[in-house]
């Protein structure tokens, strides 16, 4: 089985091969190019918008993830708007600086990050959803990974996704979580 993952993301693209060790295209090996809108007030929604593009437009089974930061402080802040929550769309940098910005004098640090896959394989739709708590540190520490990994200490944890392996955060990531039960649902079709 091959199937779609609707990203442009190369980041997301390598966790996701690197995750489910299976034929993985992307938008870019399928010719699509566009920018699909993300219009949705939730993460299931905004998954759907990109999966029902590609499975209309493309006809191939397909999945799509939306996800994003969730912090307690700021009332759920940046949530589904976490891509753009300085302006320009993944301006990573502008985005951890506003959420530390935003952050400076909050003494409830408690976050989590959070993916919702939308799955549409032969025309039903599932979804799976992943999440993991932590905490929103002080400055960015690490250099590895992307988006807000550099701020994201995951609980339990001494280092920040940034500061992680590729395998190692794809072992306990929100993404790898949800990942993991598509995983599963799969090997039963």
């Amino acid at each position: 089985m091959t199937i779609v993952f609707a990203s442009n993301n190369l980041h997301k693209v390598e966790e996701v091969k690197n995750k489910l060790r299976m034929p993985i295209l992307s938008l870019k090996d399928i010719k699509c190019f566009e920018e699909i809108p993300e219009t949705g007030n939730t993460f299931e929604e905004n998954a759907f918008i990109k999966a029902n593009h590609v499975y209309t437009k493309y006809k191939k089974d397909c999945f799509a993830d939306d996800s994003g930061l969730v912090i307690e402080a700021l009332d759920g802040e940046p949530g589904v708007y976490s891509a753009r929550y300085a302006g320009e769309y993944g301006n990573g940098e502008a985005n951890m600086d506003k959420v530390l910005l935003k952050m400076k004098n909050k003494s409830n640090r408690k976050a989590k990050f959070v993916t919702v896959i939308c799955l549409i394989l032969k025309g039903e739709t599932h979804y799976f959803r992943g999440e993991i708590n932590g905490i929103i540190t002080g400055q960015k520490m690490g250099s590895k990974g992307f988006g807000y990994d550099p701020i994201f200490l995951p609980d339990g944890s001494k280092k920040t996704f940034a500061e992680m392996s590729l395998d190692d955060k794809s072992h306990i990531s929100h993404r790898a979580l949800a990942l993991r039960q598509m995983q599963l649902f799969l090997k039963g079709k």
